[in-house]
């Protein structure tokens, strides 16, 4: 199965610098994509279709989308492994505090069902909308994830994201010391195909997806792109 997840800062002119809290960044730099060029990018490069709105959700922060798949798997509509195209500034696989490191030390040296308590994450103050992907790649819920990117998103990828000789991004494979003591508990952690996207017009979905989910992230766009929620709103069928 294959999950759209959209978020609002992708269809800007530039990246933004994460806003104070209950604030929003400025316009001046940062000033939103057409109504026309976010309907055709949704259209011809994700292949959507206002006629058929795909089942989905919408979000303040998006993080958002890790609780509405758990809650998809839970009601047996989602199934696991699933194939992710991220559409975003960000890869939000956890550059920037909080960091990996938790990930990577605490969680996967656990047993794999025993991961999945995002309660207690959030309660610890290490979930968050920078590294919600993380996490559900350490929940062994991901098989494939495409990050289509900003053209002027700054590097953000972690290095436990692999290349191949000719730097593009292959595949992931979380790992690490404390991890590695463990598998012949927990088994060796998945390889997930991963592929970037700098160039966002290089990106065509050649399968439809199962599902949406689109965040706002107020902190990290300005408030005249909110209108863009609607217009990517019509072709989601909101569940």
């Amino acid at each position: 199965m294959r999950v759209l997840d959209i978020d609002l800062d992708f269809f800007l002119a530039d990246c933004c610098e994460l806003a104070p809290m209950g604030e929003r960044p400025p316009l001046l730099g940062h000033e939103p994509w057409s109504e026309e060029a976010v309907r055709r990018f949704l259209e011809e490069n994700c292949g959507l279709n206002r006629d058929e709105p795909i089942p989905g959700r919408a979000f303040e922060t998006h993080d958002s989308a890790l609780l509405f798949w758990e809650e998809l798997i839970a009601a047996g509509k989602l199934t696991v492994p699933f194939e992710v195209t991220h559409i975003d500034a960000h890869s939000d696989l956890g550059i920037g505090k909080p960091g990996p490191g938790f990930v990577l030390n605490s969680v996967i040296t656990l047993d794999p069902v025993k991961r999945i308590d995002v309660k207690r994450y959030y309660e610890m103050k290490q979930l968050d909308e920078a590294n919600y992907l993380l996490f559900a790649l350490a929940f062994r819920r991901i098989s494939r994830l495409e990050n289509v990117r900003n053209p002027k998103s700054r590097a953000d990828i972690p290095d436990f994201a692999y290349k191949n000789d000719h730097g593009e991004y292959t595949h992931i494979k979380l790992s690490s010391f404390a991890s590695r003591l463990f598998e012949a508990k927990n088994g060796e952690e998945p390889v997930i195909a991963f592929a970037v996207y700098s160039d966002y017009t290089e990106f065509k979905a050649n399968v439809k997806f199962d599902f949406v989910s689109v965040a706002r992230s107020p902190r990290y766009a300005p408030k005249e792109a909110d209108a863009l929620m609607a217009v990517i709103g019509e072709y989601i069928k909101l569940i």
